[in-house]
């Protein structure tokens, strides 16, 4: 009897440790399924060091919908650090694209952005990071050919402003401030299409 207890103790505490386990996961991922949107949202994993997992809804249904509305105010800083406002960027047809460096969808996306950029002379291209430092937001976006100018959201106001929670995102915004539409990640066949749509919004107005 004595031999017994020991195993009998190790068999407890195997079990209980798989119970807490499996409830954790629950807690973490069955739960999705009470909570509907998060069931029916597809996401890619993507793996950025090994302690960290950052997911991407690959939908977007989760942004805040900006379609038809104003392009909200906000401050921006350049390389140098001086502001850059709304006002003084609205004003003529742009694209601006929110990203960062360790954004897979970001990363996979930009030299598209840098190719339509280089075919187009009437739609003003912006790019704005949410997160890096001067240095990786410059190298980064260099290695992938981006030559438009590159603006940093340091205090979250574009982010804020249209409810922007999953990355890449990119607005399409006419001369006189509406953002007519916004799409998650995107190709360069797409983007075309899309500058297109720009134009003949902005020859309508």
């Amino acid at each position: 009897m004595n031999v017994a207890r020991p195993r009998l103790l190790v068999g407890s505490l195997v079990g209980a440790v798989l119970v807490i386990g499996g409830f954790a996961w629950v807690q973490a991922n069955g739960d999705s399924d009470a909570q509907g949107e998060r069931a029916d949202t597809e996401f890619d994993a993507v793996l950025d060091d090994p302690q960290t997992v950052v997911t991407f809804p690959t939908d977007g249904l989760i942004n805040g919908e900006v379609s038809g509305e104003p392009f909200p105010p906000a401050v921006f800083l350049d390389r140098d650090d001086n502001e850059i406002t709304s006002a003084e960027l609205v004003g003529e047809p742009m694209v601006v694209n929110l990203w960062y460096s360790t954004c897979a969808p970001c990363a996979k996306e930009l030299p598209d952005f840098a190719e339509v950029d280089r075919e187009v002379d009437d739609v003003r291209f912006v790019g704005v990071n949410t997160l890096d430092s001067v240095e990786e937001m410059e190298r980064f976006a260099s290695e992938r050919g981006v030559e438009y100018e590159l603006l940093r959201d340091r205090y979250a106001e574009l982010v804020d402003g249209i409810g922007a929670v999953a990355f890449p995102i990119t607005l399409f915004v006419t001369s006189d401030g509406t953002i007519l539409e916004q799409t998650g990640p995107i190709d360069a066949d797409e983007l075309r299409e899309r500058v297109a749509e720009l134009r003949t919004a902005e020859s309508a107005l």
